[in-house]
């Protein structure tokens, strides 16, 4: 499996913007798709966004309503988080993960996904 490092984490205040990046180590991305899940202190894992293999087609959870953009950069093996107009309740540890099959387009689910970064926290203050 390929192994995952996030950065770019960090506290801002609502309204905000941050980054954040997860290269790949040991192997490249290439035929994985890469997404982000998000946990908050004392909730499950929520899915935040994911992006093809080909980099074609993204997919975002309910919440991000546009203030969100997944990317990816082959040659530099890396996918980046962008996130715009931060809100205290995004506050949460983000992880990177890869799949390199999700069957039936499953995406949002955390099953598909057997690659996971070890997190970077983003603190948004109000």
């Amino acid at each position: 499996q390929v192994q995952l490092v996030e950065s770019g984490g960090g506290s801002v205040q609502a309204g905000d913007s941050l980054s954040l990046s997860c290269a790949a180590s040991g192997r490249t991305f290439s035929g994985y798709s890469v997404g982000w899940f998000r946990q908050a202190p004392g909730e499950e894992r929520e899915f935040v966004a994911a992006i093809t293999w080909s980099g074609t087609i993204t997919y975002y959870g309910d919440f991000v309503k546009g203030r969100f953009t997944i990317s990816r950069d082959g040659a530099k093996n890396t996918v980046y988080l962008q996130m715009n107009s931060l809100k205290p309740e995004d506050t949460a540890i983000y992880f990177c993960v890869a799949a390199n099959y999700i069957d039936g387009g499953n995406y949002k689910s955390t099953i598909p996904y057997k690659s996971w970064g070890q997190g970077t926290q983003v603190t948004v203050s109000s």
